[in-house]
């Protein structure tokens, strides 16, 4: 059996078959809008800002943990990979889920180095190249206020998260 984590656009749609849905988190770890967006939520000539994780002693990134059946796995992650393509690589990790056993799964993190990285900047800056960005999947700032939306309905908190949407908030 498979567990894979969603942090970002996986929390409200997955896109996948899946047998179970658990929020769970992870350790070491905490969400930043580091990674550009050139073929979801941006364009090559104007990138969005997506979520990634970056290692943080004592951090803790909440999100979704989902099984997915042995037979369908290959194809589970033959999807993810396609999806996640613009700059993501798999990278096992230990699921925490609410009231069970910890369980090994897998994890989309862009890292320091692909293409898209853009790195770390002020609050306003993300806020600022969100609000301007759209790309086949949509508007950047939809992403962006949707994965606040779902953190708050799993009842946890997100500094960097919920401070790019109060920007997006208080410009509209």
């Amino acid at each position: 059996m498979t567990w894979i984590f969603g942090y970002g656009s996986l929390i409200w749609r997955p896109a996948f078959a899946y047998v179970e849905r658990s929020p769970a988190y992870i350790e070491g770890w905490e969400r930043r809008y580091w990674q550009g967006s050139t073929d979801h939520r941006g364009v090559p000539e104007a990138p969005g800002r997506v979520v990634t994780l970056i290692r943080q002693h004592g951090g803790r990134c909440w999100g979704v943990a989902y099984r997915v059946e042995p037979d369908a796995r290959d194809t589970v992650l033959d999807g993810l990979d396609e999806r996640e393509r613009g700059g993501y690589d798999r990278v096992d990790v230990t699921l925490h889920r609410r009231d069970q056993s910890p369980v090994e799964g897998i994890v989309y993190l862009a890292a320091e180095g692909n293409p898209n990285y853009l790195g770390p900047t002020s609050v306003e800056s993300v806020a600022a190249q969100v609000r301007g960005a759209t790309g086949p999947s949509g508007s950047n700032r939809e992403y962006a206020l949707r994965l606040a939306e779902s953190l708050r309905e799993m009842e946890t908190e997100d500094d960097h998260v919920f401070a790019v949407e109060a920007l997006l908030r208080r410009e509209t």
